[in-house]
């Protein structure tokens, strides 16, 4: 069952980005690119997995016997710990193009700053 409101919930994600991408206005588009990052992170985070831990994979639980607790995959974590970072940043940047795209053409539609020489 948890599986497939991840799955549901993953695919709503993508959908809504592509939903914004498509959009003629410059920050729904921003905002559909950075909720199709996230969702991304969603999905790697979902594939990453829980697996039965043992003593070799974590070493912190050496000491603990035959009761080890199941354990997420921790370079799945840092890996996407390290993806929204990045993603926040480049959507503050293009936030911040944005901003000065539409200070220079006084629009944010696509259509209308394509049309422009």
């Amino acid at each position: 069952m948890t599986g497939v409101v991840l799955a549901a919930a993953i695919g709503a994600l993508f959908a809504l980005g592509t939903f914004l991408l498509l959009r003629r206005d410059l920050i729904r588009v921003v905002w559909g690119l950075a909720i199709i990052s996230q969702a991304a992170n969603v999905y790697l985070l979902t594939m990453g997995g829980i697996a039965p831990a043992t003593a070799d994979s974590v070493p912190v639980l050496a000491g603990r016997g035959e009761h080890v607790p199941v354990t997420a995959d921790p370079l799945v974590q840092a890996l996407v710990l390290t993806a929204i970072v990045i993603g926040f940043g480049m959507t503050a940047f293009a936030l911040v193009l944005s901003y000065r795209v539409y200070e220079e053409h006084d629009t944010l539609d696509v259509t209308e700053l394509g049309d422009r020489e």
